[in-house]
């Protein structure tokens, strides 16, 4: 459709990496869908598929046969002009889903899908207006996401290198008396002087009776000696995370936490030693919820295994012990098992690793015993 049958300002928008592969692939998802086009309001997933960086709800994307229309507002309109690329357009318009319509009937659309995530208001509004049918789907752009290409995947490989760089860090810094969320701050301040843009979650530092709880909050506890400490950590690095969970001890930890460490040891080399292409995560979980259990801990292993990282700290293959996915070459995910004992303290190791053609490449290493400081 020629750029003149809007009346909004179109600026061409330039490739980005494999920008052009990955449209090429949704164009024909969106063929064998039955679909005449495909609707993305997902602000990572507008990233992944065009290289250009929105906040979320500040646009839409719209791909149609060899065309993709970025509809933003003039905000986004000088970032716009650094693009170049004909199989992009950019339409400047305060009124998106207006624009939208507009585009759709220009385009003598019929049939539009859409990311099933999007909240029931938006949904309301979106079938409220549009003239086409609307068809909601689930993970359209995601199952693309989880196959990491060439370039995704040195860039993580960098970004979970560093993430062991910053273990080794921590571990000359961290002192008794010092708070949860002084260490939190000293590794946030350290990830983003070597170039770290800012962490995918809240990170987590939690010693003592708070390493109990698999999700604490860093707080304003004191560190002290005897305690467990437990760091979890994920910081973007040129827009991808890792995903990394160490576990120290402080002088005078109790040695059943030494013991707890190498049962966890033994679960995540077993369990690694599993995947390849094509096995379930259910079989994976399995591996290491044995060992846990037949060494007398299985009760206090209570989250899943692991899970996909990325452009997200939580993406496909999600859970993937828990909800049974298959894993494939070319996805980057987490194996993560933990014991935790209830008003006593808590030991959780994780790593992330690449699936390959024949098994795992791991990408980064914890240490094989329980580090004291």
């Amino acid at each position: 459709m020629a750029k003149h049958c809007f009346v909004t300002i179109f600026i061409y928008l330039q490739k980005h990496g494999d920008v052009m592969q990955r449209i090429n692939e949704i164009q024909s998802d969106i063929e064998n869908a039955y679909l005449d086009a495909f609707l993305v309001t997902d602000a990572t997933n507008i990233f992944y598929l065009t290289g250009f960086k929105l906040i979320q709800g500040d646009g839409l994307l719209l791909i149609h046969q060899e065309t993709g229309y970025l509809i933003t507002d003039d905000r986004y309109e000088e970032a716009l002009t650094e693009f170049d690329d004909k199989s992009l357009v950019g339409c400047i318009s305060r009124r998106y889903l207006s624009k939208l319509k507009e585009c759709c009937e220009q385009l003598h659309i019929t049939v539009l899908g859409f990311e099933s995530k999007i909240s029931y208001r938006e949904y309301d509004i979106l079938d409220e207006i549009m003239d086409a049918d609307i068809v909601p789907m689930t993970d359209f752009i995601e199952n693309h996401r989880a196959n990491k290409d060439t370039q995704e995947i040195e860039t993580i490989t960098a970004t979970a290198a560093l993430h062991d760089e910053a273990f080794d860090y921590l571990s000359q810094y961290i002192q008794v008396g010092m708070t949860e969320i002084q260490i939190a701050n000293q590794l946030d301040w350290w990830m983003k002087q070597q170039g770290a843009s800012k962490a995918s979650f809240d990170t987590i530092v939690a010693s003592g009776a708070n390493a109990a709880k698999p999700h604490a909050l860093s707080t304003s506890k004191k560190i002290s000696s005897g305690d467990i400490l437990i760091i979890d950590y994920g910081y973007f690095l040129d827009g991808y995370t890792a995903d990394v969970t160490r576990t120290v001890g402080l002088p005078g930890v109790a040695d059943e936490f030494d013991t707890i460490y190498r049962i966890l040891t033994a679960a995540k080399e077993q369990a690694t030693a599993r995947i390849v292409p094509g096995v379930r995560g259910s079989e994976i979980d399995k591996v290491a919820r044995q060992i846990i259990a037949d060494a007398g801990y299985g009760e206090y292993f209570n989250h899943g295994i692991g899970h996909g990282i990325g452009l997200d700290i939580h993406e496909l293959p999600t859970s993937y012990g828990a909800d049974n996915s298959t894993l494939l070459e070319q996805q980057v995910v987490t194996i993560e098992p933990g014991i935790y004992l209830p008003h006593n303290g808590g030991i959780r190791i994780e790593d992330d690793l690449l699936i390959t053609s024949t098994g795992v490449q791991q990408l980064t290493h914890a240490p094989k015993q329980l580090p004291i400081l």
